[in-house]
């Protein structure tokens, strides 16, 4: 028997950020309240010529980048109060210490309350910045449905950057007159000039995955999207510009098949009922979409290479931002033994643990970004909707 892991869980296909501070939050908002202890217990066990101050002026401090700004405000009222009281109480050899302590503290005080006041217009920003972001993310890669005509499907983004919620990768479904059918891609380079190729590939994909009667006949077509947008960047786009990616098709009825197309991409999983994991590499390879001038023939049609895909079996794709994620000695991620013997109740649950486990496997130092996309075949096929319009695309 096989390992049993996950469970479904459903939401955006995305990491989830943490559902609360972590404990080393919680214990460093303690901070400013054991400085100003931290004062009094000095104060009361030292002589009068040693001063307390530098607790005092650290509390507010602490406080400023830590806490909101009543809490902040508090923070330096009881400093400037607590340094006081000890100087009036306990005496000290010289009355210009004495006060310049006392300034000390109450300059430090006000200052603080700047930093907090800076400080959180700067996370207003940031949490500004980072629900655009996401916006843009569910627009460009929007979340599949979960079952689409006998199949099930699940899809991730996990960016390197916890602040970065969309990047060079992409994935995409579409349930088409052809078959569902989907792309998971990696485009060259980083930052929005990456986003506008994901932009251009997802419409293009929409668009061919619609109207094209083959498999290669999409690829064909992402391929002089590529090409017509480099020319329009008239940058280094049009002639270093590419995207790895895999097609798939999954025709609709019981025809147990999948069908694929490979451009220069890490090659998809099979994950069957039995718990073994099989690879499924190009029997030729090609060359990346956007790349296909510098091939023999760069109007010649892909090889569609169809595999077969029985019911209770799931197809994996991902972007080589899981097989080239390396541990502390440099051991790359290896998919097919990590996930071997191992048997997943829902496509959620496998790239669930997948994802944690090319967490663990990094120790949390990933350094690209992830675009997942499973899909499993359940028992019953059902025949295709009739569509009164053209295929509505579903789709780190």
């Amino acid at each position: 028997m096989g390992k049993r892991d996950g469970s479904e869980r459903p939401g955006h296909p995305e990491r989830p950020a943490d559902a609360g501070p972590t404990m080393l939050w919680r214990a460093a908002c303690w901070l400013p309240a054991l400085l100003l202890v931290a004062g009094e217990v000095f104060a009361f066990l030292t002589p009068p010529n040693y001063n307390s101050a530098p607790f005092f002026s650290a509390a507010p401090l602490v406080a400023a980048s830590l806490l909101s700004a009543r809490a902040t405000a508090v923070t330096a009222v009881i400093a400037v109060l607590a340094s006081v009281d000890i100087t009036v109480h306990r005496g000290s050899p010289s009355t210009g210490e004495s006060v310049t302590e006392n300034v000390t503290v109450l300059t430090v005080a006000l200052l603080a309350l700047g930093i907090n006041r800076v400080v959180r217009r700067s996370d207003s920003r940031l949490r500004s910045a980072r629900g655009i972001a996401e916006a843009a993310q569910r627009a460009v890669l929007p979340a599949p449905p979960a079952r689409l005509d006998g199949l099930r499907v699940a899809a991730r983004y996990v960016a390197a950057q916890a602040d970065a919620r969309i990047g060079g990768d992409l994935y995409a479904v579409q349930d088409t007159p052809h078959g569902i059918r989907l792309i998971v891609g990696d485009v060259r380079g980083k930052g929005l000039g990456a986003v506008e190729a994901v932009a251009v590939l997802i419409g293009a994909f929409r668009e061919a995955a619609e109207g094209e009667p083959t498999l290669d006949g999409v690829a064909l077509r992402l391929e002089r999207a590529l090409w017509r947008e480099g020319g329009r960047r008239a940058g280094i786009d049009q002639f270093e510009g590419f995207t790895t990616a895999v097609l798939a098709e999954v025709p609709h009825g019981d025809v147990p098949v999948v069908r694929l197309v490979n451009r220069g991409h890490p090659p998809p999983l099979l994950a069957h009922p039995d718990g073994t994991v099989t690879e499924v590499p190009p029997s030729a390879h090609a060359l990346p979409l956007g790349m296909g001038e510098l091939g023999d023939q760069p109007e010649g049609p892909d090889r569609v290479e169809e595999r077969p895909f029985p019911p209770g079996t799931t197809l994996l794709l991902f972007t080589d931002g899981v097989t080239e994620a390396r541990d502390a000695a440099g051991v790359f991620y290896d998919p097919v033994r990590r996930l071997a013997g191992r048997h997943f109740r829902s496509p959620d649950a496998l790239l669930d643990h997948l994802v944690a486990d090319v967490d663990r496997h990094t120790g949390g130092h990933g350094d690209d970004d992830m675009a997942l996309l499973a899909v499993r075949r359940t028992e019953h096929h059902h025949p295709p909707v009739p569509r009164r319009t053209a295929a509505t695309l579903h789709n780190e």
